[in-house]
């Protein structure tokens, strides 16, 4: 299933072996991905000044000297989808810099799911610009000219992405080799028990503000598609961790009936789950 059109990926990958994996990627699919990289922030400042009307996505990796490199892109009105690849360690919404409120953060990236994190990145810029004009740091000191163009920008990528995208929906390829029911036991077991924590993770972090939800949620929903699980098994995990911390909240002599408010919190994994399964059938020509 291919794009209306070629999607424009500029990378700042330092990684070489990153670097290699992605561009191999990529080089699978050269009808939909167009992808460039350059490893040094100089070099893809440059590209950008270049090619801004052109440039429909970013993937940046973590490194020293991101902070100067979005104030200057802030400061250019260049503001773009991005897909900002962490260190293996996590980060917290409080460690500097952030480009804007629409990135997405992948602390581990593998190759097959950079795709999808760049659709969610695509998704979540949309939405943001279509309701208001899109967040930046409150600590910029930007000119009235700057904020008009920044605005103009946006509406003007936002149109061409949908263009691009059809927006009807994305075919994602996948593995059936790795879906949930082809592993063996023991691999069944390590990766429900991994489901398990990362939703116990999304459940404590819902209601919190400046949480990380949304990518803890677009990790676990990306994680879940490409296994194939189904929603039924989602729900048993929601029901497992839901008794257990009712039984804990017994046991401390408090009212369980808190728990009912993260019906939400499955109604939003649930949805988003078929959102991407919705988007991963093939649109009729």
């Amino acid at each position: 299933m291919n794009r209306p059109y070629c999607l424009n990926i500029c990378g700042l990958v330092h990684s070489p072996g990153l670097s290699k994996e992605l561009t191999a990627e990529f080089a699978h699919d050269p009808q939909n991905y167009h992808w460039v990289n350059f490893p040094q922030i100089g070099s893809f400042s440059h590209y950008l000044d270049q090619h801004r009307h052109q440039v429909d996505c970013l993937i940046v990796e973590w490194q020293p000297g991101l902070g100067d490199l979005f104030t200057y892109l802030h400061h250019s009105a260049t503001v773009l989808p991005t897909v900002l690849i962490g260190p293996k360690s996590e980060l917290s919404p409080q460690d500097p810099p952030h480009y804007h409120a629409a990135e997405i953060i992948l602390n581990q990236a593998s190759p097959e799911q950079i795709p999808i994190a760049l659709d969610h990145a695509i998704t979540h810029f949309l939405k943001l610009s279509q309701a208001c004009p899109l967040p930046l740091p409150p600590n910029l000191d930007l000119s009235p000219e700057t904020i008009q163009s920044h605005s103009s920008r946006q509406n003007t990528l936002s149109e061409r992405l949908k263009e691009r995208l059809g927006y009807l929906g994305v075919y994602y390829k996948r593995d059936t080799q790795q879906f949930f029911r082809h592993m063996p036991a023991t691999t069944k077991a390590k990766f429900v028990a991994e489901l398990q924590a990362d939703y116990r993770h999304i459940i404590l972090e819902y209601f919190h503000q400046n949480s990380q939800v949304n990518t803890l949620m677009d990790t676990f929903v990306t994680k879940a598609f490409l296994a194939d699980i189904s929603v039924s098994q989602i729900l048993e995990i929601h029901i497992e961790l839901m008794d257990n911390f009712a039984k804990q909240l017994k046991l401390e002599g408090r009212n369980e009936d808190i728990l009912l408010d993260y019906r939400l919190t499955l109604i939003d994994v649930i949805a988003h789950l078929c959102e991407m399964y919705r988007r991963s059938i093939p649109r009729e020509a």
